[in-house]
């Protein structure tokens, strides 16, 4: 087996994106973190005509999925139905070209993952150990990582998971942590022994140091290099494979009845049973796309999957001894949600398959957005505002725009027929050559994992059509020079025919829209990538194209402000949630309560205080008399709202002076779940004024 599993021009691409849990649907952290960014790299591959495959599947086992069907009262075979459809739809609606998109409870990846599992245990690659683990009593489970929470040792965060803590990003064990307690049942869990099999990581030390700190310092990614090194230079310790669960792989050896494969050795394996799966399915071998030297194997990730990814899996890899290693492991930071950190149990995130429904045939506009705030090298933030502007002031204003005017003058002038060229100017000839360099710019950002940029130097080519059209005009020289606007027209439909092509990984669905309009389906042969750098035309003079269809279409204030209505209903239900019911106040005497005068009223007259956002003045008949309360509550009521309103009026309150009006009582009120005031109001119908409350 190679080390160093570094080459220059590949025979073959397999590519892996990170295996989901399905526990839930996939939200647009998921997608702008590894999906979209893994299905551009492949789509270019393709385009290439490179030998790719196109790997992921859902993550099946594992604590969150255990937690998940007790949380819903289901099975956990309930549970990962649900969700791994739920997930694998939303994928295809919106256009990740995974070749297989698989699953770990299929009896591919069991037999997978059990024959890798019983490899290493034959040949003496793990170490059996006997030690304490956590353990519930009431619950009678030894406790697996997500079913522990507590003080991470490293940062004090106090809901640290017993693998991970999602503050600082360390991996740790559950015994690590401070003042653990168990997530089943609250409690204190015991420390009980129990035996299992461990990799020991420390014995991959040399060879990690070898392969990452020196073979791939300078082409892997800052913080993925970063992570790694930390892990290797805080030394590394075994690291269990097995785990005390009922839910999962069973461990494929005698003496390990209740125990199933810890699902950070089960999960990566399913990259290779996807593969076979695939392979399969298409009378092809999979071993040269895992087995060859001349394979490129490329993992995209999160950053919370690094130390998986680049230090467990490829130790892994290398204990087994026939496999290649990741060439590269492009691992992108987290994706905020406006200006708040994504968070699933909170509902404080943008899921896949509402905004398929709530967005129809926009899938490229998510895309688009998502790659242009990629978190490529530190944390970013998606707004519902850049969301529309980007929309809004690029797709349709820049590449849309540049398209219509092609296809309408084409139509309007020509009838739809690619016009003949004459003498090319030294504008057209510049415009030509540097339509010619855009292939070799926007790949060398992908090949980098630059898809952020790769992306703005496509959009830079529409501009480059736009400005081309506005600079020579020709709706202005059609009147007095025909043979010029032919040349300018056929100039523009090239640029028009390459962004078809270029497109193509970033905005599939509208590459596929615009090949249709330019009618591609007449052409001799389908135009690839280099076809844009190498040919100098792509349509030829007489090529019939279609009517004019609008790329993009503008998104109004109303379909984003829904989109935030959403969003401010998800915060204000996890404030009521989460909000704490004040503590009971010190004992009073009966004599103290009868103290209190609370009467009946009725306010007569309101207006809001000048300069104020809370206080409305009120003006309330309180049977015994008239008299002036100023209120905080403008911000649940507005003031022709409360007139003639029955209120519960404490009336021997002493006066006091708000804003300079003296207020002479006060009116009870409580707060709803939604943040809102309400009005205590007793069944006082056809109650008179003035009645007293007791």
């Amino acid at each position: 087996m190679k080390d160093f599993n570094m080459q220059t021009t590949p025979k073959r691409y397999t590519i892996t994106a990170a295996l989901p849990y399905t526990n839930g649907p996939v939200h647009i952290g998921h997608l702008a973190g590894v999906y979209v960014p893994a299905d551009i790299y492949a789509r270019y591959q393709r385009l290439q005509n490179k030998d790719v495959v196109f790997v992921c599947g859902s993550d099946e086992h594992g604590v969150p999925i255990t937690i998940k069907a007790k949380k819903e009262g289901i099975t956990p075979q309930e549970v990962v139905d649900k969700y791994h459809a739920i997930i694998k739809k939303s994928f295809e609606d919106f256009g990740i070209s995974f070749d297989n998109y698989s699953r770990t409870s299929a009896d591919v990846h069991h037999k997978t993952a059990s024959a890798f599992f019983k490899k290493l245990y034959e040949e003496g690659k793990f170490i059996e150990e006997v030690t304490k683990q956590l353990y519930d009593e009431e619950a009678n489970q030894f406790l697996a990582d997500r079913f522990v929470v507590g003080t991470c040792p490293k940062c004090g965060f106090e809901e640290s998971y017993g693998d991970q803590c999602e503050n600082c990003g360390t991996s740790h064990n559950a015994t690590d942590l401070i003042n653990p307690k168990s997530a089943l049942t609250g409690n204190k869990p015991i420390l009980k022994e129990t035996r299992h099999w461990f990799l020991p990581l420390d014995q991959y030390e040399g060879f990690l140091k070898e392969w990452i700190l020196k073979e791939h310092k300078k082409d892997w990614k800052s913080n993925v290099y970063g992570q790694c090194k930390s892990w290797i230079d805080d030394g590394l310790r075994a690291r269990a494979v097995t785990r005390d669960l009922d839910w999962g792989i069973p461990v494929p050896v005698e003496g390990a009845e209740g125990k199933v494969l810890y699902v950070w050795f089960d999960a990566p394996i399913g990259y290779i049973s996807a593969t076979k799966e695939w392979a399969e399915r298409e009378g092809k071998d999979w071993k040269p796309y895992w087995k060859d030297e001349d394979s490129k194997l490329l993992h995209f990730i999160g950053k919370d999957n690094i130390v998986f990814h680049c230090i467990i899996f490829p130790s892994m890899l290398k204990a087994e001894g026939s496999y290649v290693l990741p060439d590269n492991v492009p691992a992108n930071e987290f994706l905020n949600l406006e200006g708040n950190k994504i968070s699933t149990s909170k509902n404080w995130a943008v899921w896949l398959h509402e905004y398929l429904e709530e967005f129809p045939n926009q899938q490229d506009v998510l895309r688009y957005v998502l790659t242009a705030n990629a978190p490529e090298t530190k944390d970013n933030d998606f707004t519902w505002a850049d969301f529309q502007a980007r929309n809004n002031n690029e797709l349709v204003a820049i590449f849309g725009n540049f398209i219509n005017r092609v296809v309408v003058l084409t139509n309007k002038y020509y009838d739809g027929t690619v016009p003949e060229a004459s003498a090319f100017s030294e504008v057209d000839k510049q415009t030509l050559k540097e339509l010619q360099a855009y292939p070799a710019v926007i790949a060398s950002s992908i090949e980098r994992y630059r898809f952020r940029e790769a992306q703005q130097e496509l959009m830079n080519v529409a501009r480059l059509g736009n400005k081309y059209l506005a600079d020579e005009e020709p709706w202005k020289k059609i009147k007095t020079d025909e043979a010029r606007t032919k040349t300018i027209m056929y100039v523009a439909l090239q640029i028009a025919s390459a962004l078809s092509v270029l497109s193509e990984p970033f905005l599939p669905f509208t590459s596929e829209k615009l090949k249709s309009i330019l009618s591609f389906s007449n052409l001799d042969s389908q135009l690839v990538w280099d076809d844009v750098h190498s040919k100098t035309e792509l349509l030829k003079p007489g090529h019939q194209i279609g009517k004019s269809e609008l790329l993009f279409s503008k998104i109004e204030e109303d379909q984003i402000q829904k989109q935030l209505d959403k969003l401010e209903a998800s915060k204000k239900a996890n404030e009521a949630m989460n909000k704490t019911v004040e503590p009971e106040k010190e004992t009073i005497q009966f004599d103290d309560f009868t103290k209190l005068d609370m009467r009946v009223g009725t306010i007569i007259e309101a207006e809001k205080m000048p300069k104020t956002k809370k206080l409305l003045v009120l003006k309330v008949d309180t049977g015994i008399d008239v008299r002036t309360i100023v209120s905080g509550i403008a911000e649940s009521y507005k003031a022709e709202e409360v007139i003639g309103k029955k209120v519960t009026v404490l009336v021997n309150l002493a006066p006091r002076k708000l804003r300079g009006v003296e207020s002479q009582g006060m009116i009870l009120m409580t707060e709803t779940a939604e943040g809102k005031l309400a009005f205590v109001n007793p069944d006082i119908d056809g109650v008179q004024n003035g009645e007293s409350i007791s």
